[in-house]
C-alpha cells in the first residue's frame, strides 16, 4: 500500500457531485501510465492502458468511485446554525458532537448536541432537524463563511495504526481508487485495460451509468469497500461475542460479491475470481446480501449488457469519520486483481 497516496486520497474532500479534489490527485498519479485520459461530462476520469500482447485482447473495464458521503448546506438559520441535506447514506445516530469541515475553505464546525448533564435522555435526531455550529452568532456572521450548496465533509484525519491498519474518512471508496492507481502504475497486462474513476456512486451510481457507452468493455470489475460485519453484538453478553455476519471479516481477504440489491454477479466471473484466488493462495470471502449495491448495478445493464464482478475490501465504520481498513486486505485485493487480469482470456466469456 502506497501510504502517501492513500493519505492524500482519504483526506481529499469530495462529496457526490463535487469530486474535483480527489480527481485532481488521481489525474496526477496516473499521468504517464495510461493513454487517452479524459474527464467526461459527469466528471468521471476515463483512460486506457494498452495490453502487453498487441491487438485483439479482451477489453476489461476496472472502476472505482471517487465520491464520499457527506452533506450539503441547505440554509442558514437566524441564529447562525446551518441546516443540511445528507449526501449519500449517512447514519444520524453518530452525528451529534462530531466535527465537520464546511465549504471550500474547510471552515470547522460541529454538529449541535446537548451535553449529558443538561439532558440525559438523548435520542437520535432526524437528519432534517440536525444543525451545524460554525461559531457564528447570527445569519450574517455564518453567511460570511458559508453559503447554500457548499459541501460539508468529515475532517481529513488519516492515520496508520502500526503496520496493520489505516484509519480515515472516505475509505469508501478512496481505498478502491488507490488500489486502481497502483494497478495502473504497474506493468502492462495481457488485456486492454479500460479504467473509470466514477462520480456520484453514493447517490445512485450516476457516473457509472455512462461509462460503458464511452469505453465499450467486454467485461468489468468494480473495486469497492464494504462493511466488515465482524463486530460482536454490543448489547449481548460480552462473553458470547457472536458476530452478526462473520462472512465479512477484516483480515480475511477481499470480498467477492455473489449478489446484492442491484446485481447478481455473472457466475463465470465469480468462478474465475474464486479459482484465481485459490490458485494463488489468496484468501477471499463471499458476500450475498439483499441490501446494498455498487457501480456494478449500473454497469452490468448498460448498453447491451456487460458481465460484471465486484472485488471489495472489508472495512469497519464505513460512511463515518474513522473507517478502519486492514493493510493485508488491501494488498490481497490488489494481488487478486493483478492475478485475475493476468489470466483473462476470450474463453472466459464463452457459454457452455
Amino acid at each position: 500500500m502506497n501510504q502517501d497516496l492513500m493519505r492524500q486520497l482519504a483526506n481529499a474532500r469530495g462529496v457526490s457531485g463535487q469530486e474535483e479534489e480527489a480527481r485532481d490527485l488521481i489525474l496526477a498519479a496516473i499521468d504517464g501510465h495510461v493513454e487517452d485520459v479524459r474527464v467526461d461530462a459527469l466528471g468521471n476520469v476515463l483512460a486506457r492502458k494498452p495490453g502487453a500482447q498487441g491487438a485483439g485482447l479482451p477489453r476489461v473495464l476496472v472502476t472505482a468511485h471517487m465520491d464520499e458521503i457527506g452533506f450539503m448546506l441547505r440554509s442558514i438559520d437566524n441564529d447562525g446554525l446551518l441546516r443540511i441535506y445528507p449526501v449519500g447514506g449517512v447514519d444520524a445516530r453518530i452525528l451529534p458532537g462530531l466535527r465537520v469541515s464546511v465549504g471550500p475553505a474547510g471552515v470547522p464546525g460541529v454538529f449541535v448536541w446537548k451535553p449529558i448533564h443538561l439532558g440525559r435522555e438523548q435520542r437520535t435526531v432526524p437528519l432534517d432537524n440536525l444543525r451545524i455550529d460554525i461559531g457564528a452568532s447570527d445569519r450574517a456572521g455564518a453567511a460570511a463563511h458559508a453559503k447554500p450548496g457548499d459541501m460539508i465533509t468529515f475532517p481529513g484525519e488519516y492515520m496508520t495504526i502500526g503496520d496493520e491498519a489505516v484509519r480515515g474518512k472516505a475509505l469508501d471508496n478512496r481505498a478502491g481508487c488507490a488500489l486502481l492507481v497502483e494497478l495502473l502504475q504497474g506493468d502492462p497486462l495481457p488485456c486492454e485495460l479500460l479504467v473509470a474513476f466514477t462520480t456520484q456512486e453514493e447517490i445512485g451510481l450516476r457516473g457509472a451509468s455512462v461509462v460503458v457507452e464511452a469505453l465499450q468493455p467486454d467485461l468489468a470489475i468494480v473495486l469497492e469497500s464494504t462493511p466488515a460485519h465482524d463486530l460482536p453484538d454490543l448489547a449481548a453478553d460480552p462473553d458470547e461475542g457472536i458476530a452478526f455476519n462473520p462472512s465479512t471479516r477484516q483480515g480475511a481477504g477481499p470480498v467477492l460479491t455473489v449478489m446484492d440489491s442491484r446485481t447478481i454477479v455473472d457466475p463465470r466471473l465469480l468462478h474465475w475470481l474464486r479459482a484465481t484466488s485459490e490458485a494463488e493462495g489468496i484468501p477471499y470471502q463471499l458476500k450475498s446480501a439483499h441490501g446494498g449495491g455498487n457501480d456494478a448495478g449500473a454497469i452490468h445493464v448498460a448498453g447491451r449488457g456487460v458481465p460484471t464482478a465486484a472485488i471489495s475490501m472489508p472495512a469497519r465504520y464505513v460512511h463515518g469519520p474513522a473507517a478502519l481498513l486492514r493493510v493485508s486486505d488491501f494488498e490481497h485485493s490488489l494481488a487478486l486483481l493483478r492475478a485475475a487480469l493476468n489470466s483473462v482470456s476470450p474463453a472466459l466469456l464463452a457459454h457452455d
